[in-house]
């Protein structure tokens, strides 16, 4: 019983911290200012036909002068009609400079080799990355060359949320909302970690950062082997050479990305997230991540061992009720931001199921391959 004590006293001191640096990083007001900063902005895309027209029709209603931005594509073997759909979206936009690039293959890692790909090619100072199955804002642009004019930071986080499609997506809505919630939890530790001035995480579907500062920490060099993490590695070498970061809390630079089609596309796509968390250098990464892993296993654990009656329900429920509303807080702290609280209706049920879901994650991304777009990756 002293071990499950120790791991939930640590586990709230974490929780803690992140919600005193979730309210501490602040909400950042859009300004009026002229379009100054230049973006390039990457896309990789493999087998996207589905999601390209939503994707380029947000392109479209960008609120930025066009001759200060640039979009690359990069085609990572897609075996659909993926190019085709972009090829008439340029002859439908031909004022827009967009370009289409074969990705060109060096390491382990298709989507980094991808958007060094893309690097090779951008014309402009900042690199703005997101995904294909992603949908941007239209003061997308504006909002981050405000917060670069004000805070000069050379890499910067942005808010992800899950887009509202539930006509089109087989996913039970149940399903859904967990899903939403562990985002939800995921966007308020990163933000939160800024605010602490510990940043580990952060979402390649909005990220930002100056050229010249990828190419001087010479880009993915030293961890494209791992298939992914092509924001926070990067995100790590940023912070080795002491460059500004931060993180833009502001609506207008939401993007909104897919959710999964089924719960066992979640789990395949918190696999690849999760394979990645041995490779952390920060130590307050190594403690969330070994904090959160030990309070869920614990749960998982006591779960069983009061089911055949080895141990008390009562300490275990204690337990489990100061997770429950510390992670609450957090959440609904999230929620708020993204103007979500209605998801909080399945916050019952989710923060049951979620030690095991976790728990289950884990202990694959330790011992287990993963695929994603079709591909097997090892570890």
């Amino acid at each position: 019983m002293f071990i499950f004590i120790i791991i939930c006293i640590c586990y709230s001191v974490l929780i803690l911290m992140l919600l005193y640096g979730w309210k501490k990083t602040q909400e950042f007001p859009s300004e009026n200012s002229p379009a100054e900063i230049g973006f390039s902005i990457v896309i990789p895309f493999r087998n996207e036909a589905e999601n390209l027209p939503d994707l380029l029709n947000s392109l479209t209603q960008i609120n930025y002068l066009k001759t200060k931005f640039e979009i690359i594509l990069v085609n990572d073997e897609s075996e659909d009609n993926s190019v085709e759909i972009i090829e008439k979206f340029q002859k439908t936009y031909s004022e827009f400079k967009l370009v289409i690039l074969e990705n060109r293959r060096v390491s382990n890692s298709p989507k980094k080799d991808a958007i060094s790909t893309a690097i090779n090619s951008a014309n402009l100072e900042y690199i703005l990355t997101t995904d294909a199955d992603c949908r941007v804002p239209e003061n997308w642009l504006k909002t981050y060359s405000d917060f670069i004019l004000k805070t000069g930071n050379r890499l910067i986080a942005g808010p992800v949320s899950l887009r509202q499609v539930a006509a089109k997506i087989k996913q039970k809505p149940n399903f859904r909302n967990f899903e939403e919630l562990d985002i939800l939890s995921l966007q308020a530790s990163t933000a939160g970690a800024f605010g602490l001035e510990k940043a580990f995480m952060c979402n390649g579907a909005n990220l930002c950062y100056e050229k010249e500062a990828f190419l001087e920490v010479s880009g993915f060099s030293g961890n494209d082997e791992i298939a992914s993490g092509d924001d926070v590695f990067l995100l790590q070498k940023f912070q080795q050479e002491n460059y500004k970061v931060g993180f833009l809390k502001s609506r207008n630079a939401i993007v909104y990305t897919r959710p999964q089609n089924n719960l066992g596309n979640l789990v395949s796509q918190r696999i690849r997230w999760a394979s990645k968390a041995p490779a952390y250098k920060s130590l307050f990464a190594k403690f969330t991540g070994l904090s959160v892993l030990l309070m869920n296993l614990s749960l998982v654990i006591a779960a069983i061992l009061v089911f055949v009656l080895v141990l008390p329900y009562q300490p275990i429920l204690i337990i489990f009720l100061i997770k429950f509303n510390l992670d609450f807080i957090l959440i609904f702290s999230s929620a708020k931001f993204f103007q979500r609280e209605t998801v909080l209706r399945s916050y019952f049920w989710s923060s049951i199921f979620y030690p095991f879901f976790s728990t289950y994650v884990a202990v694959k991304s330790l011992f287990s391959d993963f695929y994603w777009k079709g591909r097997q990756f090892k570890r």
